[in-house]
């Protein structure tokens, strides 16, 4: 159970709020059509996100209530960004779809190892790279969308970055998957032994 305690009260863990705090400026701008400030929205809550970890593990400000809050705020942003932009640009469509599979398929996963009292573990730097080309590549192509015209260059350019992010995405949750199956297999363990018994 997590302790609210003075130790959940860091910066890493504000900076993760603030995350979550930063959907609704996006969310107003980008609808508002103030393409501008959306983006700028988007930088801000990138940065809060690469900062957040860093912070937490160069100063050992890692907490439960953190471990808890970043993934939500990693998840409630990038689905939201992702949903907004997509209306926008239909050729990030396969992107959003992808993620979602990923993310339905990820959070069963940690249903079922919770349900069995094993804790998920924290994100792994191929989940970390992937957000970061998640991040990159739709904020690429929008800027190109919006402020360029989509000339065959610019929109070879958009299809190459939603190749490799698609292939990140795909790689984290392979990757992710090898991880939940040796946790499965740890916990089921117990259980197998105690039956020969």
């Amino acid at each position: 159970m997590i302790q609210f305690d003075k130790k959940n009260l860091n910066v890493p863990n504000a900076l993760t709020l603030l995350r979550i705090i930063l959907i609704a400026p996006f969310l107003y701008f980008f609808l508002t059509g103030n393409i501008t400030w959306a983006l700028i929205v988007v930088g801000l809550s990138g940065l809060s996100d690469a900062l957040d970890g860093f912070i937490a593990r160069r100063y050992h400000q890692i907490t439960p209530l953190g471990k808890l809050l970043d993934p939500l705020a990693d998840k409630l942003t990038q689905t939201t960004i992702a949903l907004c932009i997509s209306i926008r640009v239909p050729i990030l469509i396969p992107i959003f779809a992808i993620f979602v599979v990923k993310e339905i398929l990820m959070l069963i996963g940690a249903c079922i190892l919770l349900k069995k009292k094993k804790r998920p573990g924290a994100a792994r730097w191929y989940g970390k790279m992937a957000t970061i080309l998640f991040y990159v590549s739709i904020v690429s192509v929008l800027v190109m969308h919006v402020f360029f015209q989509d000339t065959p260059v610019l929109m070879g350019i958009s299809m190459a970055l939603l190749v490799v992010t698609a292939a990140s995405m795909i790689y984290a949750f392979i990757e992710y998957y090898k991880v939940f199956r040796a946790l499965l297999q740890e916990a089921n363990t117990p259980a197998l032994n105690a039956s020969k018994e």
